[in-house]
């Protein structure tokens, strides 16, 4: 079954519905609206950025994003569903319920859910899906979570998001991508930070400039590649996205120590 579009990107002042699963891209979006939302993970695993602060939210944890506040989001390694409840804003003739949880989403911003609390989404989650058209089944999710919220509001525990990246999907990302030109936007996209947080991240991890990595990458694959012997260092320099074989040579020497035909000989016979 297709799952619906992602309700938050509807740039309409009116409220959404009151509770949609959804799945997020593969890739960090970002916006903000006019309506509180809290956002529950379902499957796999996802990234937000609210108010500046990041985290991870996995099955079971959340965030909440007050109406006006920009955020990025985006799945981490794969696509992942989420559990969106849409709020209207807060008015002093509302319930104390929904006063308290936008006054909520001021101070806690990541949550993490008991078990019990857990499988009743998940079960309410189930039958939204198997009755996509059931506005009133919405509702009563939206309700139903909501009170649930508001009853375990004390036990909201900040799930803290890891101040090192994901080396491994960085490195994924690069080696899928080696026979390209690559920029710091995209890398930065492809371990869910903004440009400005991967190159402090990277800088403090590394101590070098994500431009030499990704070189010493391409350098690392050009070695692979002229140790096979199926390739001329013409295309191996074009596989490993050198602009030129001139500029693959320059390189290589630099980092190796010495020239790619220097290096070939000694696979040679």
């Amino acid at each position: 079954m297709s799952k619906p579009s992602i309700p938050f990107h509807t740039p309409s002042i009116q409220l959404p519905t009151p509770a949609e699963v959804v799945t997020l891209p593969s890739f960090m979006d970002c916006h903000d609206h006019s309506y509180t939302q809290i956002v529950i993970g379902l499957d796999g695993s996802s990234e937000f950025e609210v108010s500046g602060v990041g985290n991870i939210v996995g099955p079971g944890q959340g965030c909440i994003v007050n109406s006006g506040e920009g955020h990025a989001f985006g799945s981490v390694h794969n696509p992942s569903d989420i559990l969106v409840l849409n709020l209207p804003a807060a008015q002093d003739s509302d319930p104390l319920l929904l006063q308290k949880l936008n006054q909520v989403a001021k101070t806690e911003l990541y949550f993490q859910l008991d078990t019990s609390v857990q499988q009743l989404i998940h079960l309410m989650t189930k039958e939204m899906r198997a009755h996509p058209d059931d506005v009133l089944l919405r509702r009563a999710c939206n309700d139903t979570v909501i009170a649930l919220l508001h009853r375990h509001s004390q036990q909201f525990q900040l799930v803290e998001k890891s101040p090192r990246f994901d080396i491994d999907l960085l490195n994924r990302y690069i080696d899928q991508h080696i026979s390209r030109k690559i920029s710091v936007t995209q890398l930065a996209g492809s371990v869910f930070l903004s440009e400005s947080q991967f190159h402090h991240l990277f800088k403090e991890q590394f101590n070098i400039t994500p431009h030499q990595y990704v070189l010493s990458r391409r350098v690392d694959r050009a070695k692979q590649l002229i140790e096979v012997g199926q390739f001329t260092l013409g295309q191996v320099a074009e596989l490993t996205g050198f602009s030129s074989q001139s500029t693959f040579a320059h390189a290589f020497s630099r980092l190796v120590g010495q020239t790619p035909s220097s290096f070939r000989k000694r696979f040679k016979g």
